[in-house]
């Protein structure tokens, strides 16, 4: 295998292999993964770069789950702990929706002492009293917590929230598939059939998901490969994921991080794991590069290196600033726009199904389809 031969697959639209992958990760530089995955990009994107006008909502960080990798949750008695009551969190989705906001991203701790219902309640107060904003709420781990609570199948919960006003479903909780990771990072919540498996049920269901990798800590480039392998065969099946999120790992706060001594991921690393990632899944529509984790800076690079989307104005995220994340809590449209324009590319708003969002003074609508469905194979 050489360089030229994974070249040539990439031009010719071609599917690479695991082996291709690892080829990726050891062997080839930034710059000519850069030039490789930017070809991808464009072939499916063009010259846009997409983001959107959301606000995040934690309603509480008490977790019965102690991932050594997380510096969000809370114990039951710490101080640190919180549950926001219905009145918090209606006011929550008023500012979102007052903002101009489209979509409110829902996710949160596993509670112990908190029923299934206060759960499914969350997103039906929301969506009965703000029903133009976009729920795309909790995450698989979440989803199999709500199975154990009630013994019910997934799906049938995944239903009942659907008909409560969910609409889509986030990407979260999928950190490493592999087991000599995943047993070491988060051994007890939903493994990683159960991940995959939440994800298809949704899809079966009509709900889009998104997904994510969390790489940078004791992971190794065939785990890396393994991940992203896993969710291409899955989007054969069912071609319902919309955008791959790559999350650095923020040591700092982390149990994970003190024990291993890790050192945040470098920019060189974040713009290999977007340009990877592109190339290795050829049927997910978009590539995202998470400015609250990436860094603004290294973002907009990343728009030029298989990313073509930079995620939205984000107000109120707790979970990788309680990791260490540095960058702003939010951006405006204007700011996010200027950004996106110094990387040589052109803004479009998008919703959370990436139908364009057209604004006029302070209301909005949804236009065409941005980025057609992926036919399942």
């Amino acid at each position: 295998m050489t360089l030229s031969d994974i070249r040539a697959k990439v031009e010719a639209g071609q599917r690479l292999s695991f082996d291709d992958g690892l080829f990726l990760e050891n062997q080839v530089d930034l710059f000519t993964l850069g030039e490789l995955a930017n070809l991808v990009r464009e072939r499916k994107n063009g010259n846009v770069a997409y983001y959107n006008v959301n606000t995040h909502l934690n309603a509480t960080n008490v977790c019965v789950y102690r991932c050594v990798f997380c510096a969000f949750r809370a114990d039951l008695k710490s101080e640190k702990g919180y549950v926001m009551p219905d009145e918090q969190i209606l006011h929550r989705a008023k500012e979102a929706q007052e903002r101009g906001a489209t979509e409110l991203h829902i996710v949160g701790g596993l509670h112990h002492q908190l029923p299934y219902e206060w759960y499914l309640n969350v997103v039906r107060i929301v969506h009965q009293h703000y029903p133009r904003l976009h729920l795309k709420a909790y995450t698989a781990v979440e989803w199999d917590w709500f199975a154990r609570l009630t013994g019910r199948p997934t799906k049938d919960i995944l239903a009942e929230f659907k008909d409560a006003g969910l609409g889509s479903l986030p990407g979260g909780g999928a950190e490493i598939f592999h087991p000599e990771v995943r047993d070491i990072i988060c051994e007890h919540k939903a493994d990683t059939d159960a991940w995959l498996r939440i994800h298809r049920e949704a899809h079966e269901l009509g709900l889009r998901s998104n997904a994510t990798m969390l790489y940078g800590h004791i992971e190794k480039p065939l785990h890396r490969i393994d991940h992203l392998c896993k969710l291409r065969e899955l989007q054969d099946e069912t071609g319902g994921f919309q955008t791959l999120i790559p999350l650095a790992f923020h040591p700092d706060n982390t149990k994970l991080g003190i024990d291993h001594k890790i050192q945040k991921p470098s920019a060189i690393t974040d713009l290999r794991m977007i340009a990877i990632s592109r190339l290795m899944l050829d049927n997910f529509p978009h590539i995202k590069a998470y400015w609250i984790m990436l860094g603004i800076p290294t973002a907009q690079l990343a728009l030029s290196y298989g990313a073509d989307d930079i995620d939205g104005t984000v107000v109120h995220e707790k979970i990788y600033h309680d990791a260490g994340s540095d960058t702003p809590q939010e951006l405006t449209v204007a700011q996010l726009r200027r950004l996106i324009e110094e990387a040589g590319r052109v803004p479009v708003e998008r919703d959370t199904l990436y139908h364009e969002v057209i604004r006029s003074e302070r209301d909005w609508q949804t236009g065409r389809q941005l980025a057609l469905p992926v036919v399942a194979v």
